[in-house]
């Protein structure tokens, strides 16, 4: 996703909101409104591949053992994934996608990348673009997308996650500080359990926080890699 020197460039990540089930909510009205979890069926082993936002507020989350999916909310509609019918609707939203980028990159079935490089002249400032995505994709498919614009896909895809569900946030080049200062460290890519537990024996808890530590030191906590990685998403740099 490379843009001339001469105009701003703009990645686009779109995000459908829960998405196997809210493809189980659009089709079958009868869930609407209702907790949804799709995966195992309870009483049997395996865990949550996805859950609506009414399950998700009874602290259900997908990878989570249906068992204790079950106990947090038993009266939730449970169902098995029907992967084929996803497909298709992914597909649907992916020739959406193409319809306002000539560069669409896949991350999984329910999210993508965009160039939205020089769409201002097409269709507008990236607000503009940002709302067209979002409006295609709920006229055709009746499906609600986060989708969040920046600068490069690390800003991007931070600005979806920030403003989900059914969100749109655009970050421009000069507000990437102000946006990224305040986010939890967990947000960055790599931060898992282990990276988590030595941010926070640093005293690193937020990336102003991660930022304001020189290289240097980051180094010697966390090895030349990994230190420069987070470094350089704390200034909101991405490497791809």
């Amino acid at each position: 996703m490379m843009a001339n020197a001469d105009r701003q460039r703009w990645v686009g990540h779109a995000d459908l909101d829960a998405f196997y089930a809210s493809v189980e909510e659009r089709d079958c009205p009868e869930y609407r409104g209702r907790p949804v979890v799709v995966g195992a069926l309870p009483g049997r082993r395996g865990v949550v591949a996805a859950a609506n936002y009414r399950a998700r507020a009874f602290g259900i989350h997908s990878a989570m053992p249906i068992a204790e999916a079950y106990r947090r909310c038993p009266d939730a509609v449970y169902l098995r994934p029907d992967m084929a019918r996803y497909a298709g609707v992914s597909r649907q939203i992916f020739e959406i996608l193409r319809t306002l980028s000539p560069v669409v990159e896949p991350v999984s079935v329910d999210e993508a990348y965009l160039d939205l490089t020089g769409l201002e002249r097409l269709v507008g400032p990236p607000l503009a673009v940002g709302q067209a995505i979002k409006q295609r994709i709920l006229e055709a498919t009746g499906l609600r997308t986060s989708v969040g614009i920046g600068p490069n896909r690390l800003i991007a895809k931070l600005a979806s996650e920030h403003g989900k569900p059914d969100g749109l946030v655009v970050v421009h080049p000069d507000q990437v500080a102000g946006f990224l200062a305040p986010m939890p460290v967990t947000n960055l890519r790599g931060v898992g359990r282990a990276m988590h537990k030595t941010f926070a024996r640093l005293g690193i808890e937020t990336v102003g926080q991660l930022r304001a530590i020189p290289l240097r030191y980051l180094e010697e906590a966390l090895g030349r890699k990994a230190a420069a990685a987070f470094h350089d998403q704390a200034f909101g740099i991405a490497s791809a």
